[in-house]
């Protein structure tokens, strides 16, 4: 089951206000596929070989750690080719950082990018000639 954390911002003597990891990682996913020259994210390095996962599942290929009111967040991504991976990885983490803290209220100490691999764009010639003949 999801962790969650108690946020101390609300002193109005209401309650607690919970955020379990799992939304933190949602919305760090969404944030990430926001982002041109992001084809997908990955799921990690498993046996040597990285997965492309959909982009359904978007707390795939993010890790959060989530304090009382911190958060740090990795991101594995897969980007496109021809994409200037440092432009791509410093959009992300500024993407992140303000979506994570505008909806949460917690404050983002890193947002950490792990390119996991290259996403190759299909060559369409040769499906066009390989339906012709």
């Amino acid at each position: 089951m999801a962790e969650e954390k108690d946020l101390v911002k609300n002193d109005s003597g209401l309650g607690a206000i919970k955020i379990a990891d799992e939304v933190v990682s949602i919305i760090a996913g969404l944030a990430a596929t926001e982002i041109d020259g992001i084809a997908g994210m990955s799921g990690g390095v498993v046996g040597g070989i990285a997965e492309m996962l959909g982009r359904k599942n978007f707390s795939k290929g993010v890790k959060v750690e989530v304090g009382e009111r911190e958060a740090a967040v990795d991101l594995f991504i897969i980007v496109k080719y021809g994409a200037r991976i440092p432009d791509v990885a410093l959009a992300a983490q500024e993407n992140i950082k303000r979506a994570i803290e505008t909806m949460t209220g917690l404050s983002v100490v890193e947002v950490n990018v792990h390119v996991q691999g290259v996403s190759f764009p299909e060559d369409e010639e040769k499906d066009e000639d390989i339906r012709v003949h």
